[in-house]
Formats: C-alpha cells, structure tokens, sequence
C-alpha cells in the first residue's frame, strides 16, 4: 500500500458566500430560522433574497472547501473536489482555494446553473443564518473525481451538505469506495440537522456499515442522528458505531469518544463573537490536522477550539490571522 501525500482530501460544495449585517425582525420577517441553514431552490429567489441584503462581502467558502483551507493554513497538505460554474464566482471560488495553498483542480461546468452561493446574514449576536442556492455545486458528477487525489489523501472528508442531491451523493459514495480501497480513513460531518431530516437513514446506514472512521457533528445534530432528547444517551448510541466520534457544543468546548473513553475541552475563550459562520468548518480542520500529524485527541481538539476561536472572531470562514502562530503560541508548537 502506497503512503499518502496528501493529509486530507474532500469533496464538497464550492460556494461563494455573501454576508451582510442583519437583525432579528428581518430574518423574521423573511421566515428564517436563526442561526440554520435553508436551500434556495430557485435563481430568482436568490436573486430576491440577495437585493434585500445591505452592504455585502464576497468571501470563499463551502463547508468542507473551508476545512480544507484552514488545514492548509495549519501548514497541512490538503486537494478538494468540487464543481463550479464557468462564470465569475467560479473563478473567484478556484482562485481563492488555490491561493489558500489547496489542490483544487475539478474543470468547471459550461452553462447555467451559475455557481453556487450562500447569502448568510449576521446579526449582532455573531450568529449567522444561511441561504444557500447550490447552484452548479449539486452536479459533481461522478467522473469528476480524480481517484488518485483521493487515494493520495490519508483521510478523505465529506460534507452532509452535499448529500442532498441525487448525482453528488453519487459521487461522494464512489469516493467513500476509492478512500476505501486505498486503505485510507474516512470523515463525515453531519452539517446540519435539516441534512438528518432529509437523508438521517443514509447517514445512519454509512455509519451502521462501518464507511464513517471519524464523525463530526454539533450537539443538535447528534440528537438528531441519535434520534433520542438526551445528549448523553445519544453520545452513547452513536459512539459506540463510529472510532472517534467529534461532538462540539458551542459555548461548553467539545468532546471526542474513541474507544469508549470520552475526552472534553473548553471553548477557547475571545474578545467578542463576530461572525459564528464557519465555526464547525474550523474546528474540523484543527482537528483533522492534529489526527493526520498524531497528534493525540486532546490536543488535536483543542487545536479544533483554538481555530474556531479564530474563524468567529471577524467576517467569513477562512482564517485571517497565522494559525501555525497561534499553534504555537497557545499550544507550544
């Protein structure tokens, strides 16, 4: 078996956020449920909800596009697929996760639908509340993978964003069959839980399987999965399918169970919570990068704290200040 490459290669959306400054009686307004994530199904409505925005800014992003980045900003080895438009946002999405220090190499797709983006309002609070047209992103067909970035990569991360629609699910199984055969590990992050709502058999089916070796989620979206109200007796039931299970809790840090052993870390304290848009991608790369460089689950979640601590700090999910520095200055080296 040949060693990897690469860390960590995913396959996920390729979107290109907007966000604008928002307030609660807007959102209301607008139907939207605070701090979650709904599917814009149309270009018009997109195009509606975008005219209603205040001043914007474009910023590169995709749950696992972001993850990807923010290892490679770790000083880690990282390639994504993912299917753009030929149009503007297309080119602003390859050049940004290129210059990020990511393989990104997926052929754009001719023709409508335009790229995919996320209009994301941010209230006050920090939260952030998401609207998301998935634009060209929802046809990654299956010939697009390039089998041997994946087999390069010794963990290969999925998002359950991208397991809405019909091709890309297609493709991600494929993928999870390539990573497989290879010998490498496999990581799924739940998303959100309106993906359980839509898709928790196939998810639950994966990890019944044995196809998911790391799983990430939040503590709703694990309650969700679990499908029971008490969060301990879901941390039991999933954990006990999964090698390491990955479950962050806000405010109260995170934890990991592997082997039965649970392992806790508090949030990493800041100043003011700007933006939470991002927050989980983050906290997934600082994670994923300790993993693939063995280090042990501890560290390896507390680097996931300390790189969410970063993305909420400012606008946008991909990282602003030096994480190797902060690496080293908060965890020594």
């Amino acid at each position: 078996m040949t060693q990897p490459t690469l860390d960590v290669v995913a396959i996920g959306n390729a979107i290109v956020d907007i966000l604008a400054q928002s307030d609660d009686a807007f959102l209301a307004a607008e139907g939207m449920t605070k701090g979650s994530m709904q599917l814009v199904f149309s270009p018009a409505d997109a195009d509606a909800l975008y005219a209603k925005m205040g001043p914007g800014r474009e910023v590169s992003g995709g749950s696992a596009a972001n993850t990807v980045a923010g290892i490679a900003a770790l000083g880690g080895k990282t390639g994504f697929i993912g299917q753009v438009a030929d149009d503007q946002l297309g080119a602003v999405f390859a050049h940004d996760i290129r210059a990020a220090g990511v393989r990104f190499d997926t052929a754009a797709r001719p023709g409508e639908p335009t790229t995919a983006r996320c209009l994301i309002f941010v209230t006050p609070d920090g939260q952030r509340t998401m609207n998301t047209f998935l634009g060209a992103s929802q046809f990654l067909p299956e010939a697009a993978l390039d089998a041997d970035l994946i087999a390069s990569g010794a963990i290969l991360y999925l998002e359950g964003y991208l397991w809405d629609p019909e091709e890309p699910r297609a493709a991600m199984r494929a993928g999870i069959r390539i990573a497989r055969d290879a010998g490498r590990k496999v990581a799924f992050t739940l998303s959100d839980t309106f993906c359980i709502s839509r898709h928790g058999d196939d998810f639950r089916a994966l990890i019944a399987e044995g196809q998911v070796d790391i799983l990430f989620a939040n503590e709703n979206e694990l309650l969700a999965l679990a499908q029971v109200e008490d969060f301990d007796a879901a941390v039991d039931r999933v954990s006990a399918q999964v090698p390491v299970l990955v479950v962050t809790r806000g405010e109260q840090g995170a934890i990991a169970v592997t082997e039965g052993k649970r392992t806790s870390v508090s949030a990493q304290p800041i100043e003011r919570v700007v933006d939470t848009t991002g927050a989980g991608d983050l906290f997934a790369a600082g994670f994923l990068h300790g993993q693939s460089h063995g280090y042990d689950i501890e560290r390896s979640l507390k680097l996931g704290a300390l790189c969410a601590a970063e993305i909420i700090s400012h606008y946008g999910a991909r990282p602003e200040a030096d994480l190797t520095k902060l690496m080293v200055d908060k965890l020594g080296g």
